[in-house]
Order: C-alpha cells, then sequence, then structure tokens
C-alpha cells in the first residue's frame, strides 16, 4: 500500500500544486470508488421516481412484489446509507489532505476556495439538474469541519463516533415509536407528517414528463425542501461523520496502518450487523402492507449504518494490504470520484426527465433500475482507466482545481 502525501505539496516553484498520482493512498481510491458506485444504487430511486417514493415505497406506481420486492430489499440492505457515509468520512478526510493543519495559512486558503467553489458547482447540479445533490451540504458542513482539522485524531473520532451514534439513537427511537409505540403516540406522530398520496405521486409523474419546465418546477420544490433539511438537521450528521473519517485518517485507520484485529473485529461486528439487517428487512418486505412484523426492530438496526460502513472499510483495507486485488478496477474510478459523481447525474437525469433524453420518469421499476445501475457501473469501470491512461486526473477534478489553484494546472500525462 502507497504511503500518504499531502494533497497540496509545494511545486518546484514553491507554489501549491495537485498531488501526483502515483502519491496518491491505493485504499483510500478504492474506498472513493466503492462509495461513489454504492451511492448510485441507493439515488436512482430519486432520479427515476419521485421525492416521496425514495423514503416510502409503498407510494411505488410499481408494486414492491416478487423480483421488484427483492431489488428494493438489496439496495435497502446493503447499499441504503452505507455509502453516503463512507462518502462523507471520505470528505472529512479530504479537508487535513488539501488544507493540512490550522498553522498553515497558504494550505488553508486553498481549501477555503476549494469549498467556495464546490458550493458553486454545487448550486448548478442541484437547481439545472437533480435535487438530490449532496455537495451543497459538503461544502457547508467542511466550513465547520475545517475549523477541527487540527485537533488530535483521538478527540475527532470520539466526538464524531459520538454524535453518530447519538443521532442514530434518536432515529431509532423515532423509527421504533412509529411502528411500536402506544397507539396515541403513533397517531400524533403520523398526524405530524406529510400525508402524501398515489395520486399527488401520479401528478409529480405527469409534471416530470410534461416537459423542462414541468421537470424543473418539480426538481426546484424538491430541492428547497432537501436543502432546508441540510441546513439544519443533516449538517449535524454530515459534520460528525467527517470528523469520523477525519480521525480515522490521522489515526492511520483509512490508510492501513492499524493493527489488524481491529479490521477484523470490525468486519465481523458490521458483518453481523449486516446479515441481522438481512432478515429483518426481508421479513418486512415480505409483510402484508401496514404489518410490520419486526415490531420496528428492522427500522432501529438500519439506524446505525456506521457499522457496516466501517466493515466495508476494513475488508478494503485487508484486500489492499496484499497488493493488486479484484478491487484494483475501482481504484480508476476512485481517482474520478468527483467526475463520476456529476456524470452519474447527467446519465440518468438524460434518461428519465431531460428533454434530449427518452423521458422515462415514473416508467422503471425496481428491477428496471438495477438495469441502469449495473450499466452506470460498467461504464464507469471502463471509462475511468481509458481516461487517466492518458491524463492525470478527471475532466471535472481539473475544473474544480484549476478554479481553486487560480490558474490552470497540467492535465495531460508527462511522456
Amino acid at each position: 500500500m502507497e504511503t500518504q502525501a499531502n494533497e497540496t505539496p509545494p511545486n518546484q516553484s514553491g507554489a501549491l500544486a495537485p498531488v501526483k498520482s502515483e502519491a496518491r493512498i491505493v485504499a483510500l481510491d478504492i474506498m472513493r470508488g466503492l462509495a461513489v458506485l454504492g451511492i448510485l444504487a441507493v439515488n436512482v430511486v430519486s432520479f427515476g421516481m419521485p421525492f416521496m417514493v425514495y423514503s416510502n415505497a409503498d407510494l411505488s406506481p410499481f408494486p414492491v412484489t416478487g423480483a421488484n420486492a427483492v431489488a428494493r430489499w438489496a439496495a435497502d440492505v446493503f447499499f441504503h446509507q452505507k455509502f453516503i457515509t463512507l462518502f462523507s468520512m471520505l470528505f472529512g478526510a479530504s479537508i487535513f489532505l488539501v488544507g493540512g493543519d490550522r498553522e498553515d495559512e497558504a494550505r488553508g486558503r486553498l481549501l477555503r476556495r476549494r469549498l467556495f467553489w464546490l458550493a458553486i458547482i454545487a448550486l448548478i447540479h442541484g437547481l439545472a439538474f437533480w435535487y438530490g445533490d449532496v455537495l451543497l451540504l459538503y461544502a457547508w458542513s467542511g466550513l465547520f469541519v475545517m475549523l477541527m482539522r487540527s485537533m488530535p485524531a483521538g478527540v475527532l473520532i470520539g466526538v464524531g463516533l459520538g454524535v453518530t451514534l447519538f443521532l442514530g439513537a434518536m432515529q431509532a427511537g423515532l423509527a421504533w415509536l412509529m411502528v411500536a409505540g402506544p397507539p396515541e403516540v403513533v397517531e400524533a406522530m403520523k398526524q405530524g407528517q406529510p400525508q402524501d398520496t398515489l395520486e399527488a405521486v401520479q401528478a409529480a409523474i405527469a409534471a416530470y414528463r410534461s416537459g423542462w419546465a414541468g421537470a424543473m418546477g418539480q426538481n426546484l420544490m424538491s430541492w428547497a425542501f432537501l436543502q432546508g433539511a441540510s441546513l439544519t438537521m443533516f449538517v449535524f450528521s454530515t459534520v460528525a461523520l467527517m470528523m469520523t473519517g477525519l480521525g480515522l485518517f490521522k489515526a492511520g485507520f483509512l490508510s492501513g496502518r492499524a493493527p489488524t484485529w481491529l479490521y477484523l473485529a470490525l468486519l465481523a461486528i458490521g458483518g453481523a450487523v449486516l446479515a441481522l439487517l438481512g432478515v429483518l428487512e426481508w421479513t418486512e418486505i415480505m409483510a402484508p402492507k401496514d404489518a410490520h412484523p419486526t415490531r420496528g426492530l428492522a427500522e432501529v438496526v438500519a439506524s446505525f449504518p456506521i457499522f457496516v460502513t466501517l466493515a466495508y472499510v476494513s475488508l478494503i483495507v485487508l484486500v489492499a494490504r496484499k497488493g493488486p486485488s479484484w478491487l484494483a478496477p475501482l481504484r480508476p474510478v476512485g481517482q474520478m470520484a468527483f467526475t463520476n459523481y456529476l456524470s452519474q447525474t447527467l446519465i440518468m437525469t438524460t434518461v428519465f426527465y431531460m428533454p434530449w433524453g427518452p423521458r422515462l420518469f415514473g416508467q422503471v421499476d425496481y428491477v428496471g433500475m438495477w438495469g441502469l445501475v449495473a450499466a452506470v457501473w460498467a461504464l464507469q469501470l471502463i471509462w475511468s482507466p481509458l481516461w487517466l491512461s492518458r491524463f492525470s486526473m478527471g475532466p471535472l477534478e481539473w475544473v474544480w482545481r484549476c478554479l481553486t489553484y487560480g490558474r490552470l494546472v497540467p492535465i495531460r500525462k508527462e511522456a
């Protein structure tokens, strides 16, 4: 496994410059690649169906039975919240990779410019393409995490993981109350929730398929709602995950320098949680509507994706320690994670609702969505190494870095 180099070491003239590709950490790039592919398996629902269907499969225009039930189960168990958790942790590590310690004023200025331009790109992404953009939340959360980048690894991990588990416990408690609490509490909580209907879903589908104006109108409403939640609620969980990732990086956990027994222990814990979640979610998804045979236990276990995410990380580190492996194809995808994340939006919005595409919004079931996800995965696994065979970074990474550094940075590989 490669040793770590700063994201922005000085070049021969003493100016800060992007890191050379050969100085990158293999395991981190593999994790980024897995994360950016994994989140598509969850995001595809919000690309192809109305906002309310993402969190409530009962509102789906397709019956969640048979193969569709299996497809939804696989996404919920193995992917939902696991890879966005990993993505957030890795972004926290990048805060230090770019900005270094707080005493480094030059790199601190660079980090602030990087977050500023990320916010600008995020606004374009969210307003003009897809409401589910996470980059604006990252730019906003990064402003807080950058103030903590000189804190000791133990403090970062303790606070970040502690807050993450506390918020998970709150979510688990609310989820349990919604299902198994006293009848008067359940009824009161339902009254406070928006009452979405199948008619509202069909109206949203019609609007998305009506043309550019209708699709963008729906997108804007969903974006405003989601960003309001991000600024007031999601920022706390995201900052906590970024702190955890930053602390794990500084402690050497993400780069493979922790003891083997720790990775094995986390792999065992995460594997047990994943197996339990799989059984519980299968029991729920096979039950009649509103039956809730697990009495809220499925929702409780699902509220702690951090355990499964850490198991995924541990598996990657243990495999990467052995050298070239079956995980190697993920590395170029991770080196171009920014490009691949945004290109997923371009592909999926073209398929589902952009005027130049077939406008299949609301017409593709969960099985069909998995087919689209697999096609995009294959495409990105192919084009990423092809692009990086001639260039040192992805095209959108290059744009972001040029904006950050305030000058054109080299992109072609040296002969």
